[in-house]
């Protein structure tokens, strides 16, 4: 019986590492066989079927793609990081409120790959990652979508504006308020400094926060049920900087900018 091209790539794993690794172009038998640690009696029958089925061609020693191995190869590896995302953080996400991500970015989460989870002390629950905080540190520029302020955010937001990083915050309209009535003074101070944009969403905010900084993002999801969670889902990749900036921008496209208080 005649295999399928989803039983060509994906049954066998040898000949789906062979597609990824051609997808930078031709490669001699050595170095499949080397970067793959198989011997070349093991992988020549592989090789044998991807040349049947089109996706591979030999010149002398050397292999490369199709246009079809090509067009399989560039939807594999978008595919193969959504599953390894779904599968390494299966927990978080049955768990967690995965759909206050907009669609369009959750058919892109394979650009998060490598995140990592932590759950911080009940004691620095609401506070920045000590870690992160050196990241947003070294960024030129940071920006939050917050719905509740920790008392030590005001020494963040000093830590950040002495560093001279550009911060923009996106809070609740009753956060805005309670900052407001309980810090008026230092909310005004940061706005008239020049390295603090303020603005308030105009909807509910469905996520717990938001940190982008340069390298990567913080992010809180509440539980299912809508309770907040201690756990952040952590990603330091230049990969996924579009998808964090497309979900900061989300917010921001529903929030209006604060001039004065």
């Amino acid at each position: 019986m005649e295999k399928t091209l989803l039983d060509v790539i994906f049954v066998s794993e040898r000949r789906m590492n062979v597609l990824l690794m051609l997808q930078d172009g031709p490669k001699e038998m050595e170095l499949i066989l080397e970067s793959l640690r198989t011997t070349r009696m093991a992988l020549l029958p592989q090789m044998r079927i991807l040349k049947d089925h089109h996706l591979i061609y030999q010149s002398d020693d050397a292999y490369g793609l199709t246009i079809t191995g090509k067009m399989m190869a560039n939807k594999m590896k978008p595919f193969l990081s959504t599953v390894e995302v779904l599968e390494e953080h299966s927990s978080y996400l049955a768990t967690h409120k995965v759909d206050s991500i907009p669609e369009h970015l959750l058919m892109r989460i394979n650009e998060i790959n490598g995140c990592t989870i932590m759950e911080p002390s009940h004691v620095n629950v609401h506070e920045l990652n000590a870690d992160y905080r050196q990241e947003a540190l070294g960024s030129k520029a940071v920006y939050f979508v917050f719905t509740f302020m920790h008392p030590s955010c005001p020494w963040i937001l000093d830590l950040l504006v002495k560093a001279g990083v550009d911060v923009y915050i996106i809070f609740t309209k009753e956060l805005v308020q309670k900052l407001k009535d309980e810090l008026y003074d230092k909310f005004k101070s940061f706005i008239l400094c020049g390295k603090v944009t303020f603005y308030s969403y105009n909807k509910d905010i469905q996520i717990s926060s938001l940190t982008v900084t340069d390298n990567g993002f913080l992010l809180r999801l509440l539980f299912d049920n809508n309770e907040f969670s201690n756990k952040q889902l952590i990603c330091l990749s230049e990969k996924g900087r579009h998808w964090r900036m497309d979900f900061y921008n989300y917010h921001l496209k529903d929030s209006t900018l604060i001039t004065k208080i």
